[in-house]
């Protein structure tokens, strides 16, 4: 991947990031079950780090 390709990949993850955990935060308001958000988070923190690794390599 080129460091563009990756740069936009990062913003794609920090987006999804962003908008899982404003779900998670309305289901639990209303009690609902947040550990698939749960697991989703933790996913994309792996792949965000993952991808920040990948651009430090590339400077």
């Amino acid at each position: 991947m080129t460091k563009k390709e990756l740069e936009q990949k990062l913003d794609e993850l920090k987006s999804d990031y962003t908008r899982i955990q404003g779900d998670m935060d309305k289901l639990e308001y209303v009690r609902g079950r947040v550990s698939s958000a749960e697991e989703q988070l933790i996913r994309l923190e792996r792949e965000i780090s993952e991808t920040n690794r990948q651009l430090e390599e590339m400077k």
